[in-house]
């Protein structure tokens, strides 16, 4: 027989991503038409460990689906990648009369919802992280609108690289994943992508192209390095020494997590949301959702860790006609 939950408690987890508080704003409004009382725990896990606990309702998420970041706040939590810090964690649910969880966050924060499940909480994880690096969903909360910040910010680099005629160096955000580099360098037309999933640490090959295109007569070289290749300064001044073309590098940084999300992080976070509030509704525990193939889904936690995910290869491939 299904766990009855009467109260669950919501939290953000690890990097913040836009539309995480459409997703929270779903989950607290559809608990409530559930009849299901909701609790916000500021600050994620850590948070949690520290009791900062309070009471949601309709109200408390008004005005909040337009803004970016969390309104839970977030925080990485050492203390609770320790037995004792779970436990902790759920005697302190236990404590606040919190059946079930949502956990809103990447693959590091579906892991700690594994183990409060494990520890007799209902935990159901939601994937919000701008990166698009969790292998069970086609979608990621946050990161349509961190590729669009970055589109555009590369764009206007893009300009001032071809008055000046330089060789551009532009390193976007995604941790070890280069989904948003490849986006990026598709929609940017970069003439170079470097991912970590395929890059082979051929400089001398990125000195070429470079040099090539000039003779080709390119003003401008845009280069698109992923942050799980990173060291971009010094990129740009081995490259300016190799070829003589003046080379910058520009690292775009935190503002890919902020703005206002975009109409799709923001449905797609709703939809989720409401779904993840369903799942506890009907007693499920250790659940990840997400979106596959065009539908809704939602996968056991443990299976959805173990999951791997790679780049398309025809979208590499494409990428590099494209930049002829």
């Amino acid at each position: 027989m299904a766990k009855e939950i009467k109260t669950i408690g919501v939290l953000t987890s690890g990097g913040d991503a836009p539309g995480m508080n459409a997703a929270i704003r779903a989950i607290v409004r559809k608990s409530l038409s559930n009849g299901i009382k909701v609790k916000g725990i500021k600050k994620g896990f850590n948070g949690l460990l520290n009791e900062e606990i309070v009471d949601m309702d309709a109200r408390s998420v008004s005005d909040t689906i337009q803004r970016g970041g969390t309104v839970l706040y977030t925080a990485r939590c050492t203390e609770f990648r320790t037995l004792e810090g779970q436990q902790k964690g759920a005697e302190i649910c236990r404590k606040h009369g919190i059946d079930g969880l949502v956990v809103i966050g990447g693959d590091g924060s579906f892991a700690g919802a594994q183990k409060l499940s494990a520890l007799g909480i209902n935990t159901i994880g939601v994937p919000g992280t701008i990166d698009l690096d969790i292998a069970c969903t086609d979608y990621t909360i946050g990161f349509d609108t961190a590729v669009n910040t970055a589109m555009e910010a590369i764009d206007k680099v893009r300009d001032t690289s071809t008055s000046h005629e330089r060789c551009s160096i532009i390193e976007v955000m995604g941790r070890n994943a280069g989904y948003i580099a490849l986006w990026c360098g598709i929609a940017n037309g970069a003439e170079d992508i470097l991912l970590p999933e395929k890059y082979n640490h051929d400089e001398q090959q990125l000195i070429n192209n470079i040099i090539n295109n000039r003779k080709k007569g390119k003003k401008h070289h845009i280069v698109i390095n992923a942050e799980g290749i990173g060291h971009s300064e010094a990129m740009a001044r081995r490259i300016e020494a190799a070829t003589g073309i003046e080379t910058r590098a520009t690292i775009l940084g935190h503002m890919q997590r902020g703005g206002s999300p975009t109409c799709r992080d923001r449905v797609y976070a709703s939809i989720m949301g409401a779904y993840a509030a369903d799942l506890l509704a009907q007693g499920k525990s250790n659940r990840v959702v997400g979106y596959k193939n065009g539908a809704y889904v939602d996968f056991d936690i443990d299976e959805a860790l173990a999951m791997q995910k790679g780049i398309n290869d025809y979208e590499f491939t494409v990428s590099r006609l494209l930049a002829m």
